[in-house]
């Protein structure tokens, strides 16, 4: 039953707030350096060091720096844990500092690979007849949900954990699924987002199918040629509205729509139409209740991919028309997998609380076939209310989520 609160004349209920944020990335650890670079329109994109890459096409990645992130008060506890581990404790950290207040009914998290580097190693022990002595960590350390549970344990949350890979939608498939359990009033307080560490499986599969660059990472430029891989994790904090301001938590932002399909068109290519990405949002737009004319800011999946880039702008150019302005923080910070949703959600949540649009960089020449008004290179200063986040996968897989700026 729907309650009414006489403080703002707003209806609550169903309503699902943003009370905590974590992450870490190639921009940063934390929500204070991840803005801070993306103000700066900061080039996070390196040579690849973790292994090797002289026969790849592409010998580039955004990389999160070893010697930070691996000591950190959280990650001295067990060298042993996978990178990804690492990283979800480092943004589960960042999150629990800001709300400690905040107990998880339920987590959900989206990734493609879990401790994948680890089963590499397993496989060529195997392959070459090395010793398996190792082989109890890499297996223990391979499944998904490892890294997640042993943030968990980290920070002595028992939630039962659910996790979602479909494919590179997963991080906003999982924000989506925590924001649609908490909208139905079965859970009060979830723990959401994703994670991804860069691994050579991965990286050599992207550049054998052609889709990374050897050039910089370009979304929507006319020259655009391909992605490039990053990494990372962040979690969000979901919560009942009414619940969060009846225990006085900060509402940084609140989740408002939610929208997901399939186009079925290929296995690596979107439908050229745009049609699986569109109704993804206006799918989130309906659940939200609100018109395309509302929203201030996307930030696009924008791969850089040809294909991707070409059905997606079209996609929003026939939903939002050429006046709203989008951009590909992937230009910065590179393609995190499962991450990237997640991510790019706490993009968004910095832009509507900073009052910025963060900039697609490295564009050149913008495509004169994609009718889109390009945050190009630079940030700019704007006050905007509603910000969309698209994500998009191999097998046609599409997902968007709306978030709005906090209430005063």
């Amino acid at each position: 039953m729907a309650r009414f609160n006489a403080l703002d004349g707003t209806n609550t209920a169903g309503r699902v707030a943003v009370v905590a944020a974590g992450v870490v990335s190639p921009l940063g650890f934390g929500l204070e350096d991840t803005l801070q670079a993306l103000r700066n329109a900061t080039d996070c994109v390196s040579s690849v060091t973790r292994f090797d890459v002289a026969q790849c096409r592409c010998k580039t990645a955004a990389q999160i720096p070893d010697e930070r992130l691996l000591n950190r008060r959280n990650g001295r506890k067990n060298a042993r844990l996978h990178r990804a581990s690492h990283m979800m404790n480092a943004a589960l950290d960042e999150l629990l500092g800001r709300d400690p207040g905040f107990k998880p009914d339920l987590t959900v998290i989206g990734t493609t690979s879990g401790g994948m580097s680890f089963g590499e190693d397993y496989y060529r022990a195997l392959n070459r007849r090395r010793s398996l002595r190792r082989s109890p960590e890499w297996l223990a350390n391979y499944p998904p949900q490892k890294p997640v549970l042993d943030a968990q344990e980290a920070f002595g949350i028992t939630a039962p954990c659910r996790i979602i890979a479909n494919a590179c939608a997963s991080g906003t498939n999982a924000i989506g699924h925590a924001f649609e359990c908490v909208r139905s009033g079965k859970y009060q307080h979830v723990l959401t987002g994703g994670y991804d560490a860069l691994s050579e499986l991965v990286f050599v599969g992207f550049d054998s199918l052609q889709a990374a660059t050897p050039d910089k990472c370009r979304p929507f430029d006319r020259d655009r040629s391909g992605m490039v891989l990053g990494e990372g994790a962040a979690v969000l904090a979901l919560e009942n509205f009414e619940s969060a301001r009846e225990r006085g938590a900060k509402i940084l932002a609140e989740v408002i729509g939610y929208g997901i399909s399939t186009d079925n068109h290929h296995l690596t290519q979107p439908d050229p139409s745009g049609n699986g990405p569109r109704r993804a949002m206006e799918q989130a737009l309906g659940t939200a209740n609100i018109s395309a004319d509302k929203v201030g800011y996307i930030n696009a999946h924008g791969t850089a991919t040809v294909f991707n880039d070409a059905a997606e702008g079209k996609a929003i150019a026939e939903l939002f028309g050429e006046t709203v302005p989008v951009s590909s923080t992937k230009s910065m910070i590179g393609h995190s997998l499962g991450a990237a949703g997640a991510i790019e959600a706490i993009v968004c949540l910095l832009a509507l609380q900073a009052g910025f649009l963060p900039p697609n960089i490295n564009l050149r020449n913008s495509d004169p076939q994609l009718a889109l008004n390009i945050v190009a290179n630079e940030p700019r200063d704007a006050k905007i209310d509603i910000a969309l986040s698209n994500s998009f996968g191999f097998g046609g897989t599409n997902a968007s989520i709306l978030i709005r700026q906090a209430p005063s």
